[in-house]
């Protein structure tokens, strides 16, 4: 069965800032179903954003959220509110907390993270069965934003 993305979430926000759907993929065999967004900052792209529906063993350190501001683009907040933005498209879906994590020394992140909310469970090593894992990845932070 196909998983029911709703249209109404192909762009989020307006005006000067907006997510503008770029991608929607369904689950594969260890990915979970998701929205992936072009992150718009007074018409131009400054980065990319996905949100993760759903669960499974590798969510927890791979995180609900994915996140990317363009190295130019940094340091004026378009990390927060796009998450801010995807958060909808997660509670429409029925989810009610998200994992959301970044490498242990990416001080942005884990700032932007805190910053809407985020609760530290922990800092780890990642699995070796962790789908993304690879020799040398760092430790990881791993947040639960509640809905």
């Amino acid at each position: 069965m196909a998983f029911p993305f709703n249209s109404r979430f192909d762009q989020l926000g307006g005006g000067a800032f907006t997510l503008r759907i770029r991608e929607k993929a369904e689950a594969g065999r260890v990915q979970l179903p998701y929205y992936y967004y072009d992150i718009v900052a007074e018409g131009v792209p400054v980065g990319k954003i996905s949100v993760r529906i759903g669960d499974n063993y590798h969510t927890y350190y791979n995180g609900h959220i994915g996140y990317e501001v363009d190295e130019g683009a940094r340091g004026h907040g378009y990390a927060r509110r796009a998450c801010e933005l995807v958060l909808d498209v997660a509670r429409f879906h029925g989810m009610e907390r998200l994992y959301v994590t970044c490498a242990e020394d990416n001080a942005p992140s884990y700032r932007t993270i805190e910053k809407l909310g985020g609760r530290l469970l922990e800092i780890c090593e990642l699995p070796r069965d962790y789908f993304a894992w690879y020799e040398g990845i760092p430790r990881h932070r791993i947040y639960q934003l509640d809905l």
